[in-house]
């Protein structure tokens, strides 16, 4: 019986020691409630999809989970320096509440530095980083400009190169004396949009209460509505000839599977296209700006059909009238 007894105390020890530890795990992932971004990192988060929307790219939504990740890893950056010797900028040090982390050093299969956002915020997929660092306090045209410059972060921002193909449906920003990152996501964040710090919540606005009975005057008789003045229907005045739809010529539709970009990149798209059987992709102008085509019809039924086909390769897809 004794026996009996310890092995049930036992069992509901080990059961109160892990729940404890998965609320304890559960509570360090949420996102402090009192957490927003700055004006400075939030111009920049606009910057970004500035130049996206320059190239026909849609936007990406702001994340508070990557931008909480972001704001940490600045921090960690700027006060722990992980990144020296073998270690890079990506990497982080153990003086915070997460694993350290040595990239590349530490990476393999099972351990990536990408897994960052899973261990500290609700964000369940992976986030992928480009870093800034200056000798001085960060200037946010020097980061736009230098990530615009270099292939490397320029294909995280215009899903180029390695990225060309996915879709961002997050993204995070942080700035912090002299070093900037963004990290960017695949996967919408549960956690939705940061606040920015400074700027009021909007209060929700409670819904008026219709009135149901006539307001009453001081001797506690109903006062009659107002009957309201009838109002003369207005006939519909003709359109003066100038102002008449003029006729339009032609439309054709095509299916654009690369937007604006630079022409080197324009052209090797399309002979990627044309290497594998696409043989109608053409480059089509409009309004001085080249983009590719993989397909046209002259009727916007037929288009619309074939972009739901296309879509399912090409995600960002879309169709250009002309």
């Amino acid at each position: 019986m004794g026996i009996k007894k310890s092995l049930t105390t036992l069992v509901f020890l080990c059961f109160w020691i892990l729940s404890g530890a998965q609320v304890k795990e559960k509570a360090e992932k949420q996102i402090p409630a009192s957490y927003c971004i700055s004006p400075m990192e939030y111009k920049l988060y606009k910057m970004i999809n500035d130049y996206r929307q320059r190239y026909d790219l849609p936007p990406i939504p702001l994340s508070k989970s990557l931008c909480f990740v972001a704001s940490t890893h600045v921090n960690d950056l700027f006060s722990h320096h992980p990144d020296r010797g073998s270690c890079n900028a990506h990497s982080w040090s153990g003086q915070g509440n997460w694993k350290p982390f040595c990239y590349p050093r530490d990476e393999n299969k099972k351990n990536s530095v990408w897994d960052k956002p899973a261990e500290l915020t609700p964000y369940r997929g992976k986030g992928y980083e480009i870093v800034y660092w200056e000798n001085d306090a960060a200037i946010i045209d020097s980061i736009i400009t230098l990530w615009k410059s270099m292939d490397y972060f320029n294909s995280f921002l215009m899903n180029s190169g390695k990225w060309q193909g996915k879709r961002w449906n997050a993204i995070g920003i942080g700035i912090h004396e002299n070093y900037a990152c963004a990290w960017f996501g695949e996967f919408p964040d549960p956690e939705g949009e940061p606040f920015v710090c400074g700027q009021e919540t909007p209060k929700p606005i409670a819904p008026q209460k219709e009135q149901t009975e006539l307001p009453k005057d001081q001797k506690g008789l109903a006062k009659e509505k107002p009957a309201l003045p009838k109002e003369k229907p207005e006939l519909p005045k003709e359109k003066p000839a100038s102002v008449l739809p003029k006729e339009t010529g032609k439309v054709n539709y095509y299916v654009i599977v690369k937007g604006v970009a630079p022409q080197t990149e324009l052209l090797q798209v399309l002979k990627d296209l044309k290497s594998k059987g696409y043989s109608n992709s053409r480059l089509v102008e409009k309004e001085g700006k080249q983009r590719v085509s993989i397909m046209e019809f002259s009727e916007k039924i037929k288009a619309d059909s074939a972009l739901r086909q296309v879509r399912k390769k090409w995600e960002d897809a879309w169709i250009l009238e002309k």
